[in-house]
């Protein structure tokens, strides 16, 4: 079973801000905003034709396989990305099956399988998450002060100074009007400045990917930095999505089909198209440990990642192997044909407090407990009425600000939000 990440997209139309900070034209993306390029689709096809001769070399399926009646199930978010990552690996893996890829809304609507959001809120639980948000890393303001010199180097790449946001609205990127908001029906949210950073950071490392340079703007930059860059959404995501108490919640709806699919004997393959933040809050509820990856500019979940479980027996008992598969930004840039010989990067996830076998298997029953364990801590939040509410960060408005040679700034000039309130922060 495949729990997909989509593939390479152009930078989200909802966070066209991105543009107004530089003064250079951005890349001439193949795509329109939010839906997959043309590379992606590509890669995916390179990614399922990988799987396609993986699975037939180990002897699981025949060569050219076509599956009969539920043997295969390929369901997407009904975002255009998410569908088009499905049906680009479905033409790779499966190429004389012209499989159907489920979806269940109209194209670019969010499919609630696949939406990372609060079914269930009271002013207890929303403490709760919030609790664990100011826990992360040290706290928000310490996350957030660890980038600051990522922020202060973008600033510089990007030519902000010169860019119509210098001249309109503001000079830098800040984040000491950071709020979250934590809403039933809603997806976690964070208002505040620090949100252009992150549309920032994503719509620089696509380029990146889509243009087969590692320079932006015309300044080079090392693989360190692009992944220090990487690190700026990280902030963003890892707040979001990855306190355990919000991600049983987010994640509900994912484990509980996860878990159902493992359970089945009739179903040979299961491939699930979503986001980023469905990867994270997946992990992050059944306290999956994902390696820092390598050869990679996004830490944890890259651009096409896919959480590969595989499903195994001894003879008596069943036992499950958990890995994250993707493409290298070597890969990705240059659209290296995979094989069995040049395959993607295989890195295995480690599962807190489970114990793996010498060959790096889990115990399906244990996992299966895990996730049933996961799902009756969902079933434990009482949904009440809630006090409507975006909580403050403890930043102060004159926190100290270091450029890159380590000299104190004075606090950055800045007016307006230019970004407004979020409509959507999935990836």
């Amino acid at each position: 079973m495949v729990m997909s990440r989509h593939n390479i997209r152009s930078p989200l139309a909802s966070g066209a801000d991105y543009q107004r900070v530089t003064p250079h034209e951005w890349f001439q993306w193949s795509s329109p905003g939010s839906q997959l390029s043309l590379r992606g689709g590509v890669l995916e096809t390179e990614m399922g034709q990988f799987f396609r001769k993986w699975v037939v070399d180990a002897g699981l399926l025949p060569d050219n396989y076509r599956p009969e009646g539920d043997e295969v199930l390929f369901y997407a978010n009904s975002r255009q990305r998410t569908f088009a990552t499905a049906k680009y690996f479905s033409a790779g893996f499966l190429p004389f099956a012209n499989v159907e890829i489920t979806h269940k809304f109209e194209e670019d609507k969010m499919d609630p399988v696949f939406t990372p959001q609060f079914t269930k809120m009271n002013d207890a639980y929303r403490q709760q998450v919030l609790d664990e948000i100011q826990e992360k890393n040290g706290g928000p303001q310490a996350w957030m002060t660890s980038v600051q010199p990522t922020l202060t180097l973008m600033e510089q790449v990007l030519d902000m100074a010169q860019s119509p946001a210098a001249k309109n609205d503001t000079l830098h990127f800040w984040y000491d009007d950071t709020q979250f908001k934590i809403e039933k029906g809603d997806e976690p949210k964070m208002t505040g400045g620090y949100k252009l950073a992150n549309s920032v950071a994503d719509a620089m490392v696509l380029q990146c990917y889509e243009s087969e340079d590692f320079s932006a703007f015309g300044h080079a930059l090392t693989m360190e930095q692009w992944r220090d860059i990487c690190a700026v959404k990280e902030v963003y995501d890892g707040l979001l999505f990855t306190t355990h108490s919000a991600a049983v919640n987010l994640a509900y709806p994912l484990v509980s089909r996860i878990r159902e699919e493992l359970d089945r004997s009739d179903r040979k393959f299961v491939f699930l198209c979503g986001h980023d933040s469905n990867l994270a809050s997946i992990g992050a509820a059944l306290r999956f440990q994902f390696p820092e990856t390598e050869q990679a500019l996004e830490l944890h979940t890259p651009i096409g990642s896919k959480l590969v479980f595989e499903k195994w027996n001894d003879g008596s008992e069943d036992y499950v192997a958990v890995n994250l598969v993707y493409q290298s930004v070597y890969q990705l840039q240059g659209r290296t044909l995979l094989s069995t010989d040049v395959p993607p990067m295989v890195l295995p996830v480690t599962i807190e407090g489970l114990t793996a076998n010498a060959d790096g298997l889990y115990r399906l029953a244990d996992l299966d407990a895990r996730m049933a364990e996961t799902m009756a801590e969902y079933d434990a939040i009482e949904d009440a009425p809630t006090t409507v509410r975006a909580v403050s960060l403890p930043i102060s408005p004159s926190a100290t600000i270091y450029n890159l040679q380590g000299q104190r700034l004075d606090t950055p000039q800045r007016g307006v939000n230019i970004v407004g309130e979020a409509k959507s922060i999935v990836k």
